[in-house]
């Protein structure tokens, strides 16, 4: 593996970047990054001067801060007023050092930066809980105590240039997975049991990862981007295997609902699917209340008519299909999440939209679209971010 990952011995208790402002924010925006925070109660929205965060239940701004130096990530930790922050890759000074490699912690309430992290290669994605920052490299993967950045981990990957890697949220010991060492598995890292598990996923690189808050349950996608498969983190096993579709797909976004019951699929073939699971009662022994009767498209009618021809016809006809959809423009990239409003989803794309839809979870089919906003609008949302542009 690359040297070049290897951690600066000493993290600063002070930053070296300038802090931000709430003025002169320039149009356009260019977005970097689009992500939920931990329990999809905001979203936040990294561009090449700023950053924003926005509720999503009622849809509203929370924040908006200016750096000059420029931005490529941001992470949230739930609703706290603390973020890390990465620099951009560009610098307006040509003597200045690209700003990328380094994690700022950034205390929004008292509008400063309360330590960083450095690095000698870019910092590709960002994970917190509320006891541990995980910062993901190109090859390796380091985890740090939240209150004093002391380095607690550190973990080797292949190539890993989109920073893929999931933490659990609950509170006790971590859960992680990320990209193992061969082209197709995830490493699956228990802080509890202090045991490491290769789950063989896929035959092509893994592109997309999902994980339960608790950590059991496991979505994974590859290059191909047909098939997601649903494993159980504690013993490997596959739990479930659905398909997005026949032809090749770059997924963009695995999500759960929170009870499980349901998996959300952005791509870049424009639609956002909706499936219903197993891991629910597999996995967890969830005892829901909902009947099979009020959920009839659940693992029933969600399978191929054809699939009692298994092991006769290709496995495409037995497959498992989505139970809703809906369509975007295609193009655009986009992230989905579950709201807290039963059976809604919430997508943001790239091109600064905000949408809210509604799927019927026993007739499936096209999803409703509740709402439509255009975040990029700062002139509705923040008008004086405008007076000196």
């Amino acid at each position: 593996m690359s040297s070049s990952d290897d951690t600066l011995p000493h993290p600063q208790a002070e930053c070296s970047s300038p802090p931000p402002n709430q003025t002169q924010i320039q149009l356009p925006l260019l977005i970097h990054q689009l992500s939920f925070n931990q329990d999809n109660t905001c979203f936040s929205a990294v561009t090449d001067r700023a950053f924003f965060v926005f509720n999503t239940e009622p849809y509203r701004p929370l924040i908006c801060r200016d750096f000059e130096s420029g931005l490529s990530l941001l992470s949230m930790l739930f609703r706290f007023e603390v973020f890390v922050l990465v620099g951009s890759s560009y610098s307006p000074s040509p003597s200045a050092a690209a700003t990328n490699t380094k994690a700022l912690l950034w205390d929004d309430h008292a509008s400063r930066c309360i330590g960083e992290l450095s690095f000698r290669s870019p910092i590709r994605s960002i994970r917190l809980r509320r006891d541990t920052i995980v910062v993901i490299l190109l090859h390796k993967i380091y985890v740090y105590n939240f209150s004093d950045l002391k380095l607690l981990h550190q973990l080797e990957t292949t190539s890993n240039p989109k920073g893929l890697c999931e933490v659990s949220q609950i509170s006790g010991p971590m859960l992680l997975v990320c990209p193992g060492l061969q082209k197709g598995s995830v490493r699956v890292e228990n802080y509890g049991s202090k045991k490491c598990k290769f789950i063989n996923a896929h035959s092509s690189n893994i592109t997309c990862l999902a994980l339960t808050h608790d950590g059991r349950v496991l979505a994974t996608a590859s290059s191909k981007g047909t098939l997601i498969r649903c494993f159980n983190t504690l013993d490997g096993t596959l739990i479930q295997e659905v398909r997005r579709g026949a032809d090749r797909a770059e997924i963009y976004c695995l999500a759960f609902s929170p009870t499980v019951q349901w998996l959300a699929v952005s791509s870049d073939k424009g639609t956002v699917h909706v499936f219903s699971l197993k891991a629910d009662s597999v996995v967890l022994g969830d005892d829901r209340s909902t009947s099979a009767l009020e959920s009839p498209l659940s693992n029933q009618s969600a399978l191929s008519s054809l699939s009692i021809l298994k092991g006769v016809l290709p496995k495409y006809f037995s497959s498992e299909w989505s139970v809703a959809q809906f369509r975007l423009p295609e193009g655009p990239r986009c992230i989905v999440a579950f709201g807290q409003q039963k059976n809604t989803i919430m997508i943001i794309g790239m091109d600064g939209s905000f949408r809210r839809c509604q799927f019927d979870p026993v007739n499936g089919g096209q999803m409703t679209q509740m709402e439509e906003h255009n975040f990029l609008k700062q002139e509705e949302h923040f008008p004086s971010w405008n007076e000196d542009s």
